[in-house]
């Protein structure tokens, strides 16, 4: 019988891009200052749509990084996709010589993919009374795996590649599995995380028809309000976030920098609704549990916690439930808070963003922010340190980050504070 020793897992080089920062640092400076990303939709007409806001990219100009001509091959998710990972392979060294790239991996998310290639060409095509003259990019733009094999063949990585599809969860899902990918001894690094591009007529129409999304046109600086007595329902984000995940001595061997270590993971169902979470949280809870027994940590270890929290009636509820069912009365003495609070809704892309935010919690002993609460809402607890309005300073050895999606999807995450 096989026996396997799991190995240990280390951060070695992160990438972001977001609505509050198109870089770590500038998005990291954002969270500590509580800056939020939401402002006027600039992408379409939004005269005939119930939200006309949302937390956009800022200054981006793919035209920085790659030439046109290859942007246009690609869908804004892929696009992108790209300059988080390129920052984050960057960061690490992993495009350097003397890599092994035959044992570095990419396992990329996109709960939507290209929604924008999608709707142009459907529109393209019905305008021109259904003659199927689709260009022949379409399919390669719009497969949501495609960012994973865009990543790959720019840096040579021969490693493990997919993509990750479990709606919001689907970035938290990517470094679940690329975390047992390393510890398991099937790669040496992988570049994990996210990306979406969902500020399209589509997407916004889409979700208001869910009514998911918040219609506070008049007040969209703080539409975002997790947990508030007024919240009615979360911003739509855009962006991606990237991490390399790495075998420690891999990352030691080759003199890497190492800024937290990833020590579990857990993927978990609601199996309850189409779209709304489990009212008690119990899927929540039960991924929760077992992440934390991935970690061969107790509940008292945890430090900080980056809740899902989208700023929707039922589901900030639903989550502090969970939460408090597995922290009991430790929970008190754990920070908890709500980056989408600042950053929107990333969709597929939000976990890797928020674990970000844990690895730089741990990185920094700071905890960001949830901005905008202005009174708490109905069932939600008063005794609980949501970390309300400012960013708050406290050691933290150990943060976790939820993930939850439509179809009942629960991912959680569990970084630690980096010790040799």
């Amino acid at each position: 019988m096989r026996t396997v020793t799991l190995k240990r897992v280390v951060v070695t080089g992160l990438g972001a891009l977001t609505p509050i920062g198109n870089d770590v640092n500038t998005f990291w400076n954002s969270l500590k200052s509580g800056t939020g990303g939401a402002g006027p939709i600039t992408r379409f007409d939004t005269t005939e749509f119930k939200t006309k806001f949302a937390c956009e990219l800022k200054g981006f100009d793919i035209e920085k990084f790659m030439e046109k001509k290859e942007a246009r091959k690609m869908d804004m998710f892929t696009q992108y996709a790209m300059v988080a990972a390129q920052e984050a392979v960057e960061h690490a060294g992993l495009h350097l010589d003397g890599v092994d790239k035959t044992q570095i991996g990419v396992i990329w998310a996109s709960g939507n993919g290209g929604m924008q290639t999608f709707e142009d060409q459907i529109v393209e095509f019905t305008q021109s009374n259904f003659v199927p003259k689709f260009n022949p990019f379409f399919i390669p733009k719009l497969i949501s795996d495609i960012a994973a094999g865009q990543i790959s063949m720019k840096y040579g990585f021969m490693g493990v590649n997919y993509c990750t599809v479990s709606a919001c969860a689907s970035s938290s899902s990517a470094l679940v599995d690329a975390f047992n990918y390393i510890r398991l001894g099937k790669a040496n690094a992988i570049v994990a995380g996210g990306s979406e591009a969902p500020v399209t007529r589509a997407g916004i129409a889409g979700f208001n028809a869910l009514k998911a999304l918040s219609t506070r046109n008049e007040d969209h600086a703080t539409a975002s309000r997790p947990f508030d007595a007024d919240r009615d329902g979360f911003v739509m984000g855009e962006g991606a976030g990237a991490i390399i995940l790495e075998e420690y001595e891999h990352a030691v061997k080759r003199g890497a920098t190492i800024y937290a270590e990833m020590v579990g993971g857990a993927m978990t169902a609601d199996a309850y609704h189409l779209t709304a979470t489990h009212p008690e949280g119990l899927g929540a809870r039960l991924g929760m549990e077992r992440a934390l027994e991935d970690a061969e940590l107790k509940p008292e270890d945890v430090d900080y916690i980056n809740a899902h929290a989208t700023s929707t009636p039922l589901g900030d509820v639903s989550e502090l439930k969970g939460i408090t069912g597995v922290f009991g009365d430790h929970i008190t003495k754990v920070n908890i808070s709500a980056t989408k609070s600042m950053t929107g809704h990333l969709l597929g892309a939000a976990g890797a963003i928020e674990a970000i935010a844990c690895i730089k919690a741990t990185q920094f002993d700071l905890i960001p922010p949830t901005i905008n609460t202005a009174t708490l809402g109905e069932g939600i607890p008063t005794n609980l340190n949501l970390t309300l309005g400012k960013a708050q300073e406290r050691t933290v050895n150990v943060a976790m980050s939820n993930t939850f999606g439509f179809g009942g999807h629960n991912a959680i995450v569990i970084f630690k504070k980096y010790k040799a």
